[in-house]
């Protein structure tokens, strides 16, 4: 955990029609000093669209050796990889062969569009990697949910995701630019 991070608790009641996942987490986040409500939200919600009791929160920010989330199974083997905001094009080659699978959520508006232009020739190679894009709507709006101690409903659907707290709700579309080759 860094120091002076600002803990977060969420509880969060995930519905995942797409995946048949239906199941409640409890996790903590430590929000790093140089980062956003909006980037922890958004690393909640990757949470939210891969969640799976081995899936873990790394130290990001912290570490530049881990990624926002991964998954690993029980030797060890880095199953999935999940990175947030606009990573370097290296380290997404290292993390692709280091994982199995390996995800990129990125956010941001024209930075975001900037970012996929500069790095889409090489991108393109990582056969086993997404890229998924939020809207800067999405986003802002998704940042405007932090609070330090939340229970969200998320509800996951056709790729779209419904998140609320009860008051507010928040109904994100990303748009995914690069699928991974599904080995067969």
């Amino acid at each position: 955990m860094a120091p002076n991070a600002t803990i977060f608790k969420a509880l969060l009641h995930i519905a995942d029609v797409d995946r048949h996942y239906y199941d409640d987490h409890t996790v903590t986040l430590a929000r790093h000093p140089s980062e956003t409500d909006e980037r922890m939200m958004v690393r909640l919600l990757a949470f939210a669209f891969h969640a799976h009791e081995t899936l873990l929160f790394g130290r990001g920010l912290s570490a530049e050796a881990e990624p926002a989330l991964w998954q690993k199974d029980l030797t060890g083997l880095i199953e999935l990889w999940i990175e947030v905001g606009l990573p370097d094009e290296k380290a997404l080659r290292q993390a692709c062969g280091r994982a199995q699978q390996v995800c990129v959520y990125s956010y941001g508006g024209r930075a975001a569009d900037q970012w996929w232009k500069e790095n889409v020739a090489a991108l393109e190679r990582l056969k086993n990697l997404t890229v998924m894009n939020l809207s800067p709507e999405g986003s802002r709006a998704l940042a405007g949910l932090a609070q330090r101690n939340m229970e969200l409903h998320c509800t996951i659907q056709d790729g779209q995701l419904l998140i609320g707290d009860g008051t507010n709700a928040v109904q994100i579309e990303m748009v995914r630019w690069k699928e991974a080759v599904r080995e067969k």
